[in-house]
């Protein structure tokens, strides 16, 4: 590999003057600027990263962990991510926890012997239903910042993007109520996520809030060992008094919609369903389904801006939670 030294040896002069020749420095004539960076080019000079972060200290470099590439949902904020790294002169690492607490902890202490500056994560499955996140805590401890996006815990304080989880599922089931729906269920995949809970809670809300509502709420929990197809044909085929449906994670209300049509259920006549699925379901779709949309690129670009503030200024708040609304989109699944 060519260093700096090998340029120096070969133009007889300092390994200073190399440096400085090469970041044009205006110690330097413009004719040994010249001759060192062709040197440079004909050797195929490259920096050495490793050498240059320890000097400085920094790698503009951030460790993305997500726990799912093949959900829609994190791949786009991963493309956020990355768009918005790259404006600010940073590149990113990834690493995927397949919502597994162990590969989230080799991640983080593969990455946090120096190879990154911070961390941007949202965090698997296996550690929020264990409650277990002291290998995060412990990165904290080391005075590297991590940014957790969408999925968070109360008990790791540091810098958080959420959206309005609560509000959203409240919005669409007043949007339900308002139609004058009877009975409304939910639907989840994600109750054991500090998102799904969330979602719950604003669907509860909502419900309570209705004087003229008087069906008890329902929230149907699908398991990941059960099948969610089989299990909402199921659902409606035995409850054809439901009139409404809020899906709360990225696929039960697209299912919802294939099902309901299926058995010859008219929608929105007869039953309206929400989803949380992004805009590259609604292709599959036919009527269109009404989405909360999540500003998931929203929250790739806050993430980012949030950690490099954090890694820019030392006084910058460590534990700002920043939280972004999410939107209701009505199209052809409700009136």
């Amino acid at each position: 590999m060519v260093t700096l030294k090998h340029l120096a040896e070969q133009l007889n002069v300092s390994i200073s003057t190399v440096s400085k020749a090469l970041h044009d420095s205006d110690e330097i004539s413009p004719d040994t600027i010249e001759r060192v960076k062709a040197l440079a080019k004909f050797l195929n000079y490259k920096p050495n990263r490793l050498a240059v972060s320890l000097k400085s200290s920094k790698t503009n470099t951030i460790g993305v962990i997500i726990p799912d590439i093949l959900n829609h949902f994190f791949a786009k904020a991963l493309f956020a991510i990355e768009q918005e790294a790259a404006k600010q002169g940073y590149q990113i690492i990834t690493c995927l926890s397949n919502e597994l607490q162990s590969k989230e902890n080799d991640s983080l202490q593969l990455l946090s012997n120096g190879s990154v500056d911070g961390f941007i994560m949202s965090i698997a499955e296996e550690t929020q239903v264990a409650n277990k996140v002291d290998h995060i805590n412990s990165i904290l401890r080391q005075n590297i910042p991590i940014v957790l996006f969408d999925r968070v815990s109360d008990d790791i304080d540091c810098g958080k993007v959420i959206i309005d989880d609560s509000g959203a599922a409240y919005n669409a089931t007043k949007h339900l109520l308002s139609e004058g729906r009877k009975h409304i269920v939910l639907i989840s995949r994600i109750d054991d996520l500090s998102v799904g809970k969330l979602r719950v809670k604003g669907y509860l809300r909502a419900l309570e809030e209705d004087s003229k509502y008087k069906e008890k709420p329902s929230c149907i929990v699908i398991s990941h060992n059960e099948s969610i197809e089989d299990k909402i044909e199921e659902l409606l085929s035995k409850n054809r008094k439901i009139d409404g449906i809020v899906g709360i994670d990225n696929t039960t209300g697209v299912i919802a919609l294939q099902k309901a049509l299926k058995l010859n259920i008219n929608v929105p006549k007869d039953l309206s369903i929400i989803g949380f699925s992004d805009e590259n379901v609604l292709q599959f779709t036919d009527p269109k389904l009404s989405t909360i949309s999540q500003h998931t690129l929203d929250i790739g670009k806050a993430s980012v801006e949030m950690l490099i503030n954090k890694l820019n200024d030392k006084t910058f708040a460590q534990n700002t939670t920043k939280t972004i609304k999410a939107k209701l989109i009505l199209r052809g699944t409700t009136k």
